[in-house]
């Protein structure tokens, strides 16, 4: 047999995807665990949204759309980005495709040639490095501390930009760190990239999961110069609980959002019809229930930090949006817990799934070492019983 694509072997299997497996293996074999692995809302879609979609079926709404989405949808994105963030884009700017990591890998696809550098401020999301390494790209990390509060200076972003370098990626707010970044700041490293003539991808899936009354601020909205380098990535995945309806969209210059429809209509053809029929209901149907959402998120966020910073030997920042806590376990490295020594993060995940079956995620995937990441997805009941077994595991 030939040897396969020495490629597609160099790319690491998603860490989320791969704790998350095991939990649900665990959960099939009649085991009492708890997962906060997957970042997915815990709520239901929408009924509104869910009978759009049973209607779309009944009308036989099931055929191809446009490759980079049916019209009004794109016409509703652009009126949802526009209320919400104050961006605008025309339709023939926006590209709808299978999820919103598609239109990241669709916008890297489209950017990078072979040996390009794209930088990627870590913590980071997990499947930037891959989705770079797979459009023969090379990701370059772009440190930030604890002691930042995981925000990256404009002249750190300097530091790192080489004449490979091509793009960069933001992701506010953050996962896994929830960080959000205000205007001066984003502006800021807007310019460094504007300066430097380098592409921008911002990830802005979380937009609408902001707390303490934090204004989000849109890559979009900070001047023509940024926004004719920029590719704006969202989608109904968080905002409306719709992960497994597979819809997100990017907004771009016409001749990148055609390149990007481009690739869909060679690839996967166009998004799902019914998928999309149920994503305009929820763009244009009252918001309500994204901010009672909101709501409910935040009160978990503020047990699950009072409970983490309260216990000897983990400690987290209070995240300012998404629904990720970034926990430091620093200080417990080197000592045993669950009858394991605990050399890094991945050690306390696995110790800590067969032990006290909680299922969290490792840091060093995210480019922070050192660190464990928890989703406040989840009902506030089992945060309780996952911060009661926390405490239990560390007592040894």
């Amino acid at each position: 047999m030939k040897e396969l694509s020495k490629a597609a072997q160099g790319i690491r299997a998603s860490t989320t995807m791969a704790i998350d497996a095991m939990f649900k293996q665990m959960r099939a074999e009649g085991q009492d665990v708890i997962g906060f692995a997957a970042g997915e809302p815990d709520f239901n879609t929408p009924d509104h949204i869910k009978k759009a979609a049973c209607q779309a079926i009944e009308e036989n709404y099931t055929r191809y759309t446009p490759a980079a989405g049916a019209l009004d949808l794109r016409q509703a994105i652009c009126m949802r980005m526009k209320a919400d963030l104050d961006v605008d884009y025309s339709p023939e700017q926006v590209v709808v495709s299978s999820g919103a990591k598609h239109i990241l890998y669709l916008a890297l696809r489209v950017l990078v040639e072979p040996g390009d550098e794209v930088i990627i401020p870590t913590p980071g999301y997990v499947s930037y490095f891959e989705l770079i390494k797979m459009v023969g790209g090379v990701p370059v990390p772009l440190p930030a501390t604890e002691e930042e509060a995981f925000k990256h200076a404009p002249q750190k972003l300097e530091a790192v930009i080489t004449p490979k370098t091509k793009a960069v990626i933001f992701n506010s707010p953050s996962n896994p760190t929830g960080m959000v970044y205000g205007r001066e700041q984003l502006q800021a490293l807007a310019n460094v990239c504007v300066k430097h003539d380098l592409y921008i991808i911002s990830d802005e899936i979380y937009y609408s999961l902001i707390y303490d009354g934090k204004p989000f601020v849109s890559m979009g909205t900070l001047g023509d110069e940024v926004k004719k380098r920029l590719i704006l990535v969202n989608g109904v995945s968080k905002s409306y609980a719709m992960t497994g309806w597979r819809i997100g969209y990017g907004m771009a210059q016409s001749e990148v959002a055609k390149l990007m429809a481009n690739y869909v209509s060679h690839s996967t053809g166009s998004p799902c019809a019914v998928s999309q029929r149920a994503s305009l209901v929820g763009l244009t149907a009252k918001q309500d229930g994204v901010a009672e959402m909101c709501r409910e998120y935040q009160a978990r966020r503020d047990y699950m930090v009072s409970r983490i910073n309260a216990m000897e030997g983990v400690s987290c920042l209070c995240p300012e949006g998404a629904f990720y806590i970034l926990m430091n376990i620093k200080s417990l490295l080197g000592k045993w817990l669950g009858g394991v020594l605990i050399e890094n993060d991945n050690d306390f995940a696995v110790a800590f799934l067969k032990e006290s079956k909680v299922a969290v995620i490792p840091g060093e995937g995210f480019g922070a070492p050192g660190y464990i990441r928890w989703t406040y997805s989840a009902s506030m009941e089992n945060i309780k019983e996952g911060m009661d077994r926390l405490e239990a595991f560390l007592a040894g």
